[in-house]
């Protein structure tokens, strides 16, 4: 019998199905395939067999890392954003946020998940960040007095994500600039008619 190496039984399992998580997020950004039960247990010194303990399968395992990545990206978008007060700031910190998303290491595991897992099963994933990323933004339009703040919202949306599609090649602080050019007017002016 494997030894417990947590105070209760309920954390041992919770930290074992944390490295499980852990090891079969990193095995997708690494290879850009769906990690295998298996794969994910070596890396964390289980055998497949315990590893079934936790997922049933590889599709649930891969599941289990879209359910558990999309929150923490939302996350620290909305922190980012959170850490500002004046409306204008606010969106200029969703686009740096959201930039800066795209230009990290979550890229490779983002583009991963698009290549192996099932696209409805993903959409949910993605409408349900989307949505909760909406919300932040579409306030900090109202507040600037922006009468369309949902289809502005989604020219914004649109705008990072094009622009962001060139950061390989561009760099963050030419892709920020970019949009700073584009956006800062209409932010600048926004924040003059209030």
């Amino acid at each position: 019998m494997p030894r417990i190496q947590a105070p209760t039984v309920a954390e041992h399992r919770a930290r074992q199905r944390r490295a499980i998580l852990d090891a079969a997020r990193a095995l997708l950004a690494e290879t850009g395939a769906a990690p295998t039960l298996a794969a994910a247990g070596e890396r964390v010194g289980l055998a497949r067999s315990s590893v079934y303990q936790y997922f049933p399968s590889a599709e649930a395992l891969l599941e289990a890392v879209a359910a558990d990545v999309f929150p923490t990206w939302s996350a620290r978008v909305l922190d980012h954003v959170a850490s500002v007060t004046d409306p204008a700031d606010r969106v200029w910190a969703y686009v740096e946020a959201n930039v800066t998303l795209f230009s990290g290491p979550e890229q490779a595991l983002a583009q991963a998940l698009r290549t192996v897992m099932d696209p409805a099963v993903l959409h949910e994933h993605s409408a349900q960040l989307h949505a909760r990323l909406q919300e932040p933004l579409i306030d900090s339009l109202s507040l600037l007095g922006e009468t369309e703040t949902g289809r502005m919202a989604e020219l914004i949306n649109a705008t990072v994500l094009r622009a962001s599609q060139n950061i390989e090649a561009d760099g963050v602080a030419a892709v920020l600039g970019l949009l700073d050019r584009l956006l800062r007017p209409y932010l600048d002016a926004r924040r003059a008619d209030r």
